[in-house]
């Protein structure tokens, strides 16, 4: 269960043909017309912790109070953008890179953003925090044991990890390098998820992104 050694988002260096073009509205513009901050929040999990369900819940939440979000889910984005990865851990990386990027974008364009994704690897959640700005990136680890998540299994993968049948998988035979210092821990084995969505809420409301209900 090793983890790469060193592992980048690689950019063109040097290269006289691509120049960043400047666009006539900033983000700041797309935001105001929103009337809301722009942010990403990063779900990151094992599988079956149950990050696509608080994640869409909290997305349910925030666009019946008028908010404009996108949820990318790293399941669906197998289906198209990331269809041609893998699960060794160099098709991991690449997974969160071009997640990432995505979400900058939507973020550019005045969204609230929901990743919700295992993104195994500290270092590449650490280079998705580090394309957006200071405030704008929210890491929420969405936990629960090993042990649970294999009693769940609600796609059967862990008893196939375990008899060998899937190489690769995160927690069994590739690692799963858990958030040292995430803004929000959410534990899934002792709250239900309504009440996990709305911790999440509660730390958008502390942060004046969210207005508080009455």
């Amino acid at each position: 269960m090793s983890r790469p050694g060193d592992s980048s988002f690689r950019r063109p260096l040097d290269a006289p043909t691509i120049r960043r073009t400047v666009a006539a509205l900033g983000q700041g513009a797309r935001a105001e017309r929103k009337g809301q901050a722009p942010l990403i929040l990063w779900m990151t999990g094992l599988s079956g912790s149950g990050k696509s369900t608080i994640a869409g819940r909290v997305e349910e939440a925030l666009w019946q109070r008028g908010h404009h979000t996108m949820l990318l889910d790293g399941d669906n984005l197998r289906f198209g953008l990331n269809k041609d990865l893998g699960f060794t851990a160099a098709d991991r990386i690449e997974n969160v890179r071009r997640t990432a990027e995505v979400a900058k974008l939507m973020v550019e364009a005045g969204l609230m953003v929901i990743c919700s994704l295992i993104s195994p690897f500290r270092r590449e959640r650490m280079l998705a925090r580090e394309l957006v700005g200071p405030d704008e990136f929210i890491e929420i680890f969405v936990d629960a044991p090993l042990d649970e998540c294999m009693r769940r299994d609600p796609k059967g993968l862990y008893a196939r990890a375990v008899a060998g049948q899937i190489p690769d998988f995160t927690g069994i035979s590739s690692p799963y390098e858990p958030p040292e210092a995430p803004e929000l821990h959410l534990r899934t084995d002792a709250h239900d998820v309504d009440a996990l969505a709305a911790q999440v809420l509660a730390e958008l409301q502390r942060r004046g992104v969210v207005a508080r209900t009455a």
